[in-house]
């Protein structure tokens, strides 16, 4: 219900104490109830702006108190008692993980192994220790880590003997070592520079300031050149991931703010524009076993952007689920999808409201976390999505009906006043209840939008500490670098192993880059390396 128009008027304390007086003596004058009106409204209008501003400082101290929003930091019973039926599941499905947690070396992906054997013990000498024993030898190797420091950059000037001819002076220096290319800067140079700026948030500025303190200059501008002669290499793998992603069978999109200066410029020249936000689009795209990162940075927002993807998808593929926040601009137009809505934005609402309204929260929040037990439990025992529905009907099905039932009861038997913060949180919910339970109803359907919040957290590190980018190409930069790199990541792949490999061998990626993904590019390459150099037997044949 909207607020009627108010008058302002002006009492001062006067007025009111001689009001108090009134009141105690019950000698009350028919002007004096629209002064008792008056104040009762102000009252009530104060105590809600209170209440939108408590949900406000509630949020800034989750910044210094509360580092999460799971049930046991929100709920204090909890943190003191967890229940005994809880401890004995526990007890029974979380075994203590055994070892030091210490890192182990297998784990040191791109280690250099060197064996070390002994030069005057063997097996069979007596014990140097106690000159008694004999040596014999263990079954188990000792291993030693020891990890050394270089600076990102590291240079090799190459001294060149030259000879030149006399008669038409043509020079003729020494020839480089066996597997060092002509080029000045390697490869992996550009994918080093790729991954501290795009995959971690490493500005051009902050990289010369250390390779100057390093004593290997690398100017912004050399960096940036080199950034941009990889992305014209890069791009035709980026746009694999994009036509891959297409077929997928589940879509997560959301919108973050971005500054182009680029387009500040455009905004401020063209005075009658439609839209003057620019945005960074991330979509996260999930079918079978693979998962794919995407970035699209401009003017458009995440369901003109999600639209565009599906515009190379195939007509014969079914239309996919999205997953995405109840805003009308993650929603694309003309195409067919299985909408969902994040249950984790439903449940924040409540979690916001949590100090005002404690027991109405912690039941909604105790209901939607045995929703998200149970799908870890089709997590952990590797369910197929019908499996994962079937089980979900079972346990979670009953649940939230109950949590539907009671949400519709406080509306029904006013419990809940509909303009206040628990009012706004329960109609969320049930305004976008059949989008926020696809997961009852279709196989596969995911709970939250999490994954692509976190996949947006990149985005957000380089305008943290990039603060912008100059140009709509530099965008575009940012968008394949961030889409590559966050793949690999999705897919656990060394991504700076694969833009080294796609790099080096552009010109195949861009004659087929179905083949050169991050999943099955090093079976290209293995191919490709058969073909090079065949075996024995075959080139003997």
């Amino acid at each position: 219900m909207k607020d009627k128009k108010q008058t302002t008027i002006e009492i001062d304390k006067q007025t009111i104490d001689d009001l108090l007086a009134k009141i105690e003596s019950r000698t009350l004058y028919d002007n004096d109830y629209g002064l008792i009106k008056a104040l009762i409204s102000t009252v009530v209008s104060v105590n809600a702006e209170l209440e939108k501003k408590n949900l406000s400082i509630n949020r800034l101290r989750k910044l210094f108190n509360i580092k999460t929003e799971k049930s046991k930091n929100l709920i204090s019973a909890e943190k003191q008692d967890r229940g005994q039926a809880e401890q004995a599941v526990n007890k029974t499905t979380k075994e203590k993980k055994k070892g030091h947690g210490r890192i182990k070396a297998t784990d040191y992906k791109n280690a250099e192994w060197e064996s070390l054997h002994h030069t005057e013990l063997k097996p069979g000498c007596p014990c140097p220790a106690c000159e008694e024993g004999k040596l014999y030898p263990c079954k188990r190797d000792s291993v030693f880590v020891r990890i050394t420091a270089t600076p990102i950059f590291q240079a090799k000037v190459f001294k060149r003997d030259n000879l030149r001819c006399h008669l038409c002076g043509k020079m003729f220096p020494a020839p480089l070592p066996e597997g060092v290319s002509d080029q000045k800067y390697d490869e992996s140079v550009s994918s080093m520079i790729a991954l501290l700026k795009y995959g971690s948030g490493f500005p051009f500025f902050r990289m010369r300031k250390l390779q100057d303190i390093c004593g290997t200059p690398f100017p912004e501008s050399t960096q940036w050149e080199l950034v941009e002669e990889a992305v014209n290499k890069s791009y035709p793998a980026y746009e694999g991931l994009i036509k891959f992603a297409a077929q997928a069978d589940i879509l997560h999109n959301d919108d973050t703010n971005i500054k182009i200066l680029s387009l500040l410029k455009e905004n401020k020249l063209i005075k009658e524009q439609e839209r003057k936000g620019i945005f960074t689009t991330g979509i996260i795209a999930r079918k079978n076993e693979i998962t794919i990162a995407l970035y699209y940075s401009g003017r458009n927002h995440a369901g003109e952007n999600i639209a565009k993807l599906l515009s190379e998808r195939s007509k014969a593929n079914p239309p996919p689920i999205q997953m995405c926040d109840a805003l009308s601009r993650n929603i694309p137009k003309d195409f067919k999808v299985l909408l969902a809505h994040c249950l984790t934005h439903g449940r924040r609402n409540f979690v916001d409201i949590i100090g005002s309204f404690p027991s109405e929260c912690t039941l909604v929040i105790k209901a939607l976390r045995e929703v998200y037990c149970n799908d870890a439990v089709a997590k952990e025992e590797k369910m197929t999505p019908e499996a994962r529905l079937e089980y979900h009907k079972q346990k979670s099905g009953p649940v939230m009906d109950e949590l539907n039932k009671w949400m519709n009861e406080q509306f029904d038997k006013r419990k809940v006043e509909p303009n206040s913060g628990l009012g706004h949180a329960i109609e969320y919910m049930l305004k976008y209840w059949e989008r926020l339970t696809l997961f009852l109803r279709i196989a596969g359907a995911p709970l939250d939008n999490n994954i692509v919040e976190r996949a947006l957290k990149k985005v957000i590190l380089h305008r943290k500490n990039a603060l912008f980018y100059k140009t709509e190409f530099g965008a575009l930069a940012g968008d394949v670098f961030m889409s590559i790199i966050q793949t690999c990541v999705l897919m656990k792949v060394n991504a700076l192993e694969y833009l080294v490999a796609i790099q080096k061998n552009w010109q195949s990626v861009k004659a087929n880059p179905a083949a050169w993904l991050p999943w099955n590019y090093t079976t290209t390459l293995a191919r490709a390396a058969e073909v090079a150099d065949p075996p024995l037997e075959a080139a003997a044949g």
